[in-house]
């Protein structure tokens, strides 16, 4: 008898001039193959004279063999759900995240079983009614998509594909409230934006006044709507003291009356207010959506940070809330960048040892979940909590996952 895995992933044996060759999902499934399959093959060797010891080796060689392919097939991360399924029609209100993890033990590792079909229109966005497979290319896993399940393959332009009706990799409902709420801004955002130099007859201005804006960008269509902000507390990187950002505050809604000539300041009327608007406050256009189509993967190199803030103030975190991590875009971040958080383990003076010595003692740091880049500046990124098996805080680590 011998073991060997092939270039395809099968694990094959030999047994004297017969080979046997079978895909096995577990060991314990092998151990039941060789017990009760080929039945006429093992009720001959068991019934041999003297064969005892050497079935005894044979299982016991066999069950090592198939442990060794396993591990040696799982060696490049990727490691399938268990209860993955073959295949699966998506619907509407699944989104990218909930789908890896019905393949996949770790949805960051989308991007390696995703086969891209050159002859599918926008082949990385995925629609209600797609068809997801799970195939096997050159020994790898591969999940293939057929748009519409099949059934709009004679021509690409049956479907009108809406970019909007793709499905996100996150629920909007939860991106929501972090658009409209409380939120952070790059130092050097803060530095590029038009502000209120003025207010018109008024020392504080409110809904229905107006207020005079320097700064403003040419190129930003006229009717355009904007939002007023406050720069709030500094962000500052807890390891080296150095500024990365601001929290900010909501003001309200404006919108341009008159842009004003060469050298002069814009015309703004204040739609809406839930505070009131000073001079200095910024003005940004609202644009504020997310990226809501892109990849969960791990980051390209290894990254070390912590969460600096959460976006509604709270000082426990739990699954959905926005954090700020300490990272960003040139560190390797990019929307869709898995990081796992931990909890940075205590000091703690041993009580138990040498009453004496009192000596500190540091526990290891514990997993606390996973959070998901959604949007990353150069320096700070805003993340979303994917996972949440205990509390976060502000100041816990993150890392590769």
């Amino acid at each position: 008898m011998r073991f060997r895995a092939n270039a395809h992933g099968r694990n094959r044996f030999t047994v004297s001039s017969r080979t046997v060759v079978q895909n096995y999902s577990s060991v314990g499934s092998l151990a039941g193959m060789l017990i009760t399959g080929d039945g006429a093959l093992m009720k001959t060797w068991l019934t041999t004279t003297g064969r005892t010891n050497a079935l005894r080796s044979f299982l016991i060689a066999a069950l090592l063999g198939m442990a060794a392919g396993f591990v040696a097939a799982q060696s490049d991360g990727v490691e399938l759900n268990p209860a993955h399924p073959d295949k699966y029609v998506v619907k509407r209100g699944d989104t990218l995240w909930d789908i890896s993890g019905m393949f996949l033990q770790d949805p960051w590792y989308w991007p390696e079983i995703w086969y891209v079909n050159p002859q599918v229109e926008n082949p990385h966005l995925i629609y209600p009614g797609d068809l997801l497979t799970l195939v096997y290319i050159n020994g790898k896993p591969r999940v293939q998509l057929t748009r519409g399940g099949g059934t709009d393959r004679l021509s690409p332009s049956i479907r009108a594909s809406n970019l909007d009706e793709a499905i996100s990799t996150i629920p909007f409902n939860v991106i929501q409230p972090f658009l409209s709420g409380g939120m952070v801004m790059s130092k050097e955002e803060a530095n590029s934006l038009p502000y209120i130099v003025a207010l018109r007859d008024h020392m504080i201005a409110g809904a229905g006044n107006e207020v005079y804006v320097a700064g403003l960008d040419e190129a930003v269509p006229a009717n355009t709507e904007y939002t007023v902000l406050r720069l709030d507390d500094e962000l500052s990187d807890p390891d080296d003291g150095e500024l990365l950002g601001y929290e900010v505050l909501v003001i309200g809604a404006a919108e341009m009356r008159t842009r004003g000539a060469a050298g002069e300041a814009a015309t703004f009327f204040l739609t809406k207010t839930d505070r009131e608007a000073y001079k200095g406050d910024l003005i940004r256009p609202t644009d504020l959506r997310l990226p809501m189509n892109f990849f969960p993967k791990a980051p390209a190199r290894d990254v070390e940070g912590r969460i600096i803030s959460v976006v509604d103030g709270v000082s426990r975190i739990g699954q959905y809330q926005m954090v700020i991590v300490n990272r960003g875009s040139v560190d390797g971040l990019e929307a869709g960048s898995v990081l796992s958080v931990w909890q940075a383990g205590e000091t703690i003076r041993d009580t138990v040892g040498n009453l004496n010595s009192r000596k500190k003692i540091n526990l290891p740091d514990t997993f606390a979940g996973n959070v998901m880049v959604v949007k990353a500046y150069e320096d700070i990124a805003y993340a979303l909590v994917m996972e949440a098996v205990s509390e976060m805080r502000v100041l816990d680590k993150v890392r590769n996952p």
